[in-house]
């Protein structure tokens, strides 16, 4: 099994359209789509974002840190959710991102979040893997 996630990026296109569409039918239809990813054991997480106007940019291209406030950036630069599934593959990953119910506009990146087993065995990623254990975040 390879964990990957889903991440849901909107144009501003996909967001004048979503205004348009009621809350709690969008909530009931994403609520079914997540219910599925359940029901089949695969999901790991799933969570909406809170609007980028809430939210700030820890900048490190300077030698401090420069902070700032949102909105930030660029529409096509944001995200707006995630899942985190459990599947056999990449292909299997695939299958799972082509039903997320959302329109014309969004796009969803589909990355491998790599296992623990795949870095070097140090004190840290042993001290990771005893907090994982402890918590059932394996």
């Amino acid at each position: 099994m390879s964990k990957y996630m889903f991440i849901l990026r909107s144009s501003d296109e996909a967001n004048a359209a979503a205004a348009d569409v009621d809350f709690a039918e969008m909530l009931e239809t994403m609520g079914r789509y997540n219910k599925g990813l359940i029901d089949a054991g695969v999901l790991v997480a799933a969570e909406g974002l809170a609007p980028a106007a809430e939210g700030f940019v820890v900048d490190f291209g300077s030698p401090a840190p420069v902070v700032t406030d949102g909105p930030y950036g660029e529409t096509h630069e944001l995200f707006d959710g995630f899942w985190i599934v459990d599947v056999k593959d990449a292909d299997e990953a695939l299958e799972w991102a082509k039903r997320i119910p959302v329109g014309a506009g969004v796009k969803v990146e589909v990355r491998r979040v790599p296992s623990l087993d795949e870095f070097p065995e140090d004190e840290f990623t042993k001290a990771e893997k005893a907090w994982r254990e402890r918590t059932g975040n394996l």
